[in-house]
């Protein structure tokens, strides 16, 4: 380091220390089009409704349950995930309905709409983390790699975290044709790793892109955004809404139980499947992410109070990022499914469905979970999932 270098503004220093993983911050006409976005307000991005986007409570407690080594045992399958090998066979034919989802774990859904193909957050790498040494690690291979995938028309984004937006598969795809959709400020991330913006459609939330006559609509989420220590809530985060001429689907990305999942079905629903956050949720985070009762009551409120279309969890099985059981997110969102008489597709990694078709209903997990408390169940004759669907009522609290 020369004497120079110490004349340098700490956050310029701060910068250049960064790894190309950290991504990059938005500037110049970027940041001008945050600036005038309506939901950036002092500063920073604003959620629809206040959020605690870090953990509340004892950071003493958290770490002694987080880290205890019996409950660390529980967050791990026991066994080898039985992932489906997804193959070009399982691809290649055109689905007979005019649409198949693919969930190739956590938030990465390969949705062929229409003739089209839609890839949602899609993660390759080996772990969510700037690191390649360190941080959480997958629990199940990819159901095939990248290359195997063919030919995808767009990639959709829902936030900059790190189990949503990774670098490895992002450089990989940047080096295709496919499009990419993604929230505001994000594309500055994308840009630095290789993604001509040309090739970008970024979005504040109800705006649309059309691409290859597919819309695709960023909306909005309860979450936040941030790639390093220092959280400038300078990129957004979206659900979205895909159309096409005969089908539309909506992703989640990550959120917490909001009111405003009514007003995306009324004016985008009903849908004929929902992508659904359903796992690493917390006592200690929970205006961010939503438990599987959550998750069933904002697929109740994208169809318009009732039960209709197919939930697809998402967010869970792939990656440890939260307290509760491994199989617990799937557990619970088969009794919720059950007791508000919702259809839920529970795909291994990897296995194409087509939601008007028969659905994966097998409790997979079982075979490769240590056994699970069900603490959400209710007395017989309590309220049921669809009918709290159209009141107050905080399912998560019923944990």
């Amino acid at each position: 380091m020369t004497g120079a270098d110490y004349l340098l503004p700490f956050r310029t220093k701060l910068r250049s220390m960064r790894t190309e993983s950290f991504g990059a911050d938005p500037a110049g006409a970027r940041m001008e089009r945050i600036r005038r976005s309506p939901h950036f307000v002092d500063g920073v991005f604003q959620n629809p409704v206040g959020a605690r986007t870090r953990p509340s409570g004892s950071t003493v407690e958290f770490a002694k349950i987080y880290f205890h080594r019996e409950q660390r045992a529980r967050r791990t399958p026991t066994g080898t995930v039985p992932v489906h090998a997804t193959t070009l066979a399982d691809l290649a034919a055109p689905p007979a309905t005019g649409l198949r989802l693919t969930w190739m774990g956590h938030s990465s859904v390969l949705a062929e709409i229409d003739g089209r193909r839609i890839l949602f957050d899609p993660v390759w790498g080996e772990r969510c983390s700037p690191f390649p040494f360190a941080g959480p690690k997958r629990l199940h291979p990819t159901p095939l790699s990248l290359a195997a995938l063919g030919p995808v028309d767009v990639v959709v984004i829902s936030h900059d975290h790190y189990d949503h937006l990774d670098l490895p598969t992002i450089r990989a795809l940047a080096g295709t044709d496919t499009v990419f959709a993604v929230p505001l400020g994000v594309g500055a991330h994308l840009e630095r790793w290789g993604v001509p913006t040309s090739r970008m459609h970024e979005l504040d939330w109800n705006e649309t892109a059309t691409v290859a006559g597919i819309s695709l609509t960023a909306t909005p989420a309860r979450h936040f955004c941030g790639r390093g220590l220092r959280n400038q809530q300078h990129t957004l985060w979206a659900s979205w809404v895909v159309t096409g001429p005969e089908h539309r689907i909506y992703h989640s990305g990550d959120t917490g139980y909001f009111p405003g999942f009514r007003d995306i079905g009324a004016e985008h629903g009903p849908f004929d499947a929902t992508m659904i956050q359903i796992g690493a949720y917390s006592e200690y985070w929970p205006d961010i992410h939503m438990t599987p009762a959550e998750g069933m009551r904002a697929h109740l409120d994208l169809q318009g109070g009732r039960p209709h279309g197919v939930l697809l969890p998402i967010h869970w099985g792939t990656f440890n990022l939260a307290p509760h059981p491994w199989a617990e997110p799937g557990e619970w969102t088969k009794d919720a499914g059950e007791e508000a008489g919702q259809a839920v597709a529970f795909p291994r990694p990897g296995e194409p469905f087509e939601p008007a078709g028969k659905l994966p209903a097998e409790a997979w997990w079982r075979a490769v979970s240590q056994p699970i408390a069900h603490p959400w169940r209710r007395p017989r004759g309590a309220e049921s999932v669809a009918e709290s669907s159209r009141g107050d009522m905080d399912l998560a609290g019923e944990r």
